[in-house]
């Protein structure tokens, strides 16, 4: 089998759960772009990927440098074979350094032929099926502490039993909006401060301090990993790595010198299904929980995270998100679904999804030589 094509889509995702989704560093939006890759192929077998941001202020990519690297790699990639994924992964780096968002959409894409190709969902080619169904969370924009409260309980209703509360502002307006949540949700609502790097040293540890006692999850704290491993060593509370978590390495150092016990591990800036199952299995072999999830995203990049966690180890599993709960636009029928908090895969082979094609209009560009 060898790749003929490949098409880039652009479309826009908007956030559904609430006016605007707000991070901390005052990082917010309402609406967010996505990219999605269609892989063709001489046998007439394709394949689909997505690629998203959380705007250029998040992470070191943004929608027109993973539009641009997109055709790139792809001018690459033609006449390759798409289910040799190592050969694909190979060729993508070794035409560009970084750009791990542009290559995610086109490693879900290769992924999604060979499920087809040999007619089986993406899950069991990953070694398997091991959890039917896994917990999601909803994240909670930076708000005052009584609209968070109200988010988490319009979620409780939704059956979300689990938050991630942004926060790194101020850090005792933080430490009430994480006890407001708290006193507002059942017993057994798992609840994650998540500072997405906002908090310097100081603020992080005047944070912490004041939600002592509380049953609460610390993420990404600081920027910096020396100033996440100090917040560690004067608290009790765990502690998530996320936006530091690229490499091995990077694994090795949120354990053993941070003292991290979960990761959050995203597609896109990882550069795909493959280097996530491999980072996965890495921290299911260190005995670390981990999120499985990306930047942004709609109804591919949820089957993909979806795949990825059904093959998960439940043991070590901490829980994923489908962001196409999150956003209003749906270019595969709103599949993956999930009910009460809980995701599954979809049957299909590959993906298991169907793309529309009139809810994504006509290419951005088409690459075939």
């Amino acid at each position: 089998m060898k790749i003929t094509s490949v098409e880039l889509y652009g479309y826009e995702l908007t956030y559904a759960l609430d006016h605007e989704y707000v991070m901390s560093k005052g990082r917010a939006a309402s609406k967010q772009q996505s990219s999605l890759v269609r892989v063709r192929t001489d046998e007439g077998i394709e394949g689909w990927g997505e690629s998203a941001t959380a705007g250029g202020n998040y992470l070191p990519t943004f929608t027109g440098s993973t539009r641009a690297a997109i055709i790139e790699l792809a001018s690459h990639l033609v006449g390759k074979d798409p289910t040799n994924i190592s050969e694909i992964q190979n060729t993508m780096n070794s035409a560009l350094l970084g750009h791990a968002n542009a290559k995610s959409a086109i490693d879900i894409a290769c992924w999604d032929i060979f499920g087809k190709s040999v007619n089986r969902p993406i899950a069991q080619l990953l070694g398997g099926v091991l959890q039917e169904s896994f917990p999601l969370y909803y994240a909670i924009p930076l708000k005052t502490p009584s609209e968070m409260a109200e988010f988490a309980r319009m979620g409780i209703s939704h059956g979300i039993k689990r938050f991630q509360l942004k926060v790194g502002g101020n850090p005792y307006e933080d430490a009430e909006r994480v006890r407001q949540v708290i006193e507002n949700t059942p017993d057994g609502t798992l609840v994650i401060a998540d500072a997405n790097g906002g908090w310097n040293l100081q603020a992080a540890l005047i944070a912490c301090e004041k939600m002592s006692g509380l049953d609460v999850y610390i993420e990404q704290p600081c920027r910096d990993i020396a100033d996440c491993a100090t917040v560690k060593r004067n608290t009790v509370m765990p502690l998530i790595l996320d936006e530091l978590i690229n490499t091995p390495a990077d694994m090795y150092k949120a354990k053993y010198e941070a003292g991290a016990g979960s990761v959050n591990l995203k597609l896109g800036r990882l550069g795909g299904i493959t280097p996530l199952v491999r980072m996965r299995n890495l921290a299911q072999d260190l005995d670390m929980t981990f999120c499985l999830e990306d930047m942004w995203g709609g109804d591919v990049i949820s089957a993909a995270i979806a795949h990825v966690s059904a093959s998960a180890d439940p043991l070590t599993f901490l829980h994923s998100a489908f962001y196409n709960d999150w956003t209003k636009e749906h270019v595969a029928g709103h599949e993956p679904r999930s009910i009460n908090g809980v995701g599954s895969i979809p049957t299909g082979p590959g993906l298991g999804i169907t793309i529309n094609m009139d809810a994504i209009g006509k290419p951005l560009a088409v690459i075939n030589d």
